[in-house]
């Protein structure tokens, strides 16, 4: 049987399953739920110092919805906790107490100022918690503070607060990256700089979600007006699965310990994770969809995956992808692979058509011999896989890799039509690229 036990920057937990600082590890009462439903730690909703946080009491979640009413996409304009700070570090000592094989890690957010942060690890520390998060990552209302994504964003602060909270802790610091920038490696480099033992991402993106075209106001609206707050869910992942692996294939972050954040929903999304780096993830939105017991279906699905591919650890998925991701340039030009269409499956809808007659390749036949039939025209087709993507129905049209023979747009052997292409004279990235004469 697989083992899901994870123990990530030094912290211990039965699965590398954890709900992340939100409303859903605000209080001692969620918490308990959570543990009682299987998942292996928590980030405790972020603390603060006074003044006490005063959160909005209307609206502060805007949504947006599939077709058939699925949540893909979450935005939320909620602060910091805005409970006392005595209160909750209170419930942390219970509830560390109460379930000492469960992480519990406490969210901080202060001033940058290093008696702040002193101050309040201390406090932290009485409580008997297994480490602490750095969040530098919320985009709205704290940073308008000079906090939050304010610090994420400027590499030299997370170091100087990184160094600062090493220097007054026992604890294990995890600093929580920003997306809103323009390379995710500087942050994490600084972190690692500042003596950070983890990192974890990505926090929400700044966004606003929609506007009320009948009162002209972003969503959420309060008294007329909206601002812009964070974005969550299944929409993010792609995003955040690319700023995982870059700081995991980064020669100079390369060791340092992610905590994978965002829009895992299911325990294949926490396989993606910890493939390209992860030594562990953290869950919001899905948990907030669905409930806590979603963690009961994360857990056997992956101890499952393990047991069919003979992991007896998850340790041993942890940056198995890593070395696959690479830069487009050294991607194999020889490889040639087009789209097929399985007649048995296909419906006849006609999406793939007109996808690519109206915006591709006009690779795709409509009717043939006065019948309406799809097909692809091997000539004309480039595998550009769009066909695969507009397709409802799963598995009608494949990619397949051509082997051997002749490309008959171009008349090269399929092994040979790309070869030496970087020193090609119609490769335009090329220094012996020639530019056509232009028509007279």
């Amino acid at each position: 049987m697989a083992n899901l036990a994870s123990t990530f920057a030094g912290i211990k937990s039965p699965n590398p399953f954890w709900l992340a600082s939100a409303p859903p590890t605000d209080k001692a009462y969620n918490v308990v739920r959570a543990f009682k439903d299987g998942w292996g730690g928590v980030v405790w909703k972020t603390l603060g110092t006074d003044p006490p946080v005063v959160n909005v009491s209307g609206p502060r979640y805007g949504a947006i919805h599939s077709n058939d009413r699925r949540l893909i996409g979450l935005n939320n304009i909620e602060l910091i906790t805005d409970r006392p700070l005595e209160v909750n570090l209170r419930e942390i000592k219970q509830v560390k107490r109460d379930w000492p094989d469960r992480a519990v890690v406490v969210s901080l957010m202060v001033p940058c100022e290093e008696h702040y942060w002193k101050d309040i690890l201390a406090k932290v520390e009485e409580t008997e918690a297994d480490g602490v998060e750095l969040n530098f990552g919320c985009p709205h209302g704290m940073s308008e503070r000079g906090m939050g994504s304010s610090v994420g964003q400027v590499p030299e602060y997370i170091e100087m607060v990184a160094r600062w909270c090493k220097q007054h802790s026992r604890m294990p610091v995890i600093v929580k990256l920003t997306p809103n920038i323009t390379d995710i490696r500087y942050p994490a480099r600084a972190a690692q700089a500042g003596g950070a033992d983890a990192v974890s991402l990505i926090n929400t993106i700044s966004s606003i979600i929609g506007v009320d075209i009948d009162s002209f106001a972003p969503i959420p609206t309060i008294d007329g007006k909206g601002s812009h707050g964070g974005y969550c869910g299944p929409a993010v992942k792609p995003i955040a699965l690319n700023m995982v692996a870059e700081i995991a294939r980064d020669p100079q972050t390369r060791n340092l310990p992610i905590s994978g954040i965002g829009g895992i929903t299911t325990w294949r999304d926490a396989v993606e994770f910890l493939a390209l780096g992860a030594g562990n993830v953290q869950v919001c939105t899905a948990a907030m969809t669905y409930g806590f017991r979603i963690v009961q279906e994360m857990i056997t699905g992956l101890s499952d995956y393990m047991d069919k591919h003979g992991f007896t650890s998850v340790d041993e998925i942890v940056g198995r992808a890593v070395g696959n991701v690479t830069d487009w340039q050294y991607l194999n030009l020889n490889y040639v692979a087009k789209a097929k269409i399985d007649q048995d499956s296909c419906i006849k809808c006609g999406r793939c058509h007109i996808a690519c007659e109206d915006t591709s390749h006009q690779a795709i036949t409509s009717m043939v011999d006065g019948v309406r039939h799809f097909e692809v025209i091997d000539a004309e087709c480039v595998g550009c896989n769009l066909c695969v993507s507009v397709c409802p129905v799963e598995s009608c049209i494949t990619m397949e890799q051509m082997i051997e023979g002749v490309d008959p747009r171009t008349g090269y052997a399929i092994t040979d039509q790309y070869a030496n292409w970087t020193t090609h004279p119609n490769n335009p990235m090329s220094k012996a690229f020639v530019p056509a004469e232009p028509a007279e």
